[in-house]
């Protein structure tokens, strides 16, 4: 019989706060159970196995982040909003590396449908169409938005960056222009059309 007043979303809530302090690694079905004061058994009323628990973290983290990208986009367009975009990503990764660790895997289809996922796509489209980026080109960019942002947090998580000067903040504004330079010149042209 689940504990009285122990639901899904407090589950997963508490397996997110675990992340941010023990690391994503630690995070067990196990572990959620002791910090709640129950039986591992007791979760799976709440949670099917250990993969739904990490989809949940991923759902939550996604929320979270969405709420920031549209407090960061919100009445601004151009680099102005890409700068906001980008910062919600920097600022979460930098206030819950466990969470942000969440949404640096290969999530389950539970995870890549949540509503929260759904918006943070919303979100994206909505930075993109203050820029020239034709739809069928929409993809491209994405990934270049994700794979640049995610690289640059991911390195500076791990200290990459703290060998020299100037400071990471210095490089992430010259990143933010860079990206809105290409932006600006979106479409590129087409790989075929360039001579080998």
């Amino acid at each position: 019989m689940p504990r009285a007043g122990l639901t899904p979303a407090l589950v997963v809530a508490d397996a997110a706060a675990l992340a941010d302090e023990a690391g994503f690694d630690a995070l067990t079905l196990s572990a959620v159970a002791r910090r709640l004061g129950v039986q591992t058994a007791s979760l799976y009323a709440h949670v099917r196995d250990r993969a739904a628990l990490l989809d949940g973290v991923t759902a939550l983290a996604m929320g979270e982040v969405a709420a920031r990208i549209a407090t960061g986009i919100a009445g601004r367009s151009g680099r102005d909003a890409l700068r906001g975009y980008a910062d919600a990503f920097r600022d979460y990764a930098r206030e819950h590396p466990g969470r942000w660790a969440a949404m640096q895997r290969r999530a389950g289809p539970a995870a890549v449908a949540a509503p929260s996922a759904v918006d943070v796509v919303a979100l994206t489209d909505a930075l993109l169409r203050g820029y020239a980026v034709p739809a069928d080109q929409r993809v491209h960019v994405i990934r270049l938005l994700g794979s640049t942002i995610n690289g640059f947090v991911q390195l500076e998580r791990i200290g990459s960056f703290d060998h020299s000067a100037p400071a990471p903040a210095d490089s992430w504004g010259r990143t933010v222009d860079a990206l809105d330079a290409l932006l600006r010149a979106w479409p590129a042209p087409d790989l075929e059309d360039i001579p080998a």
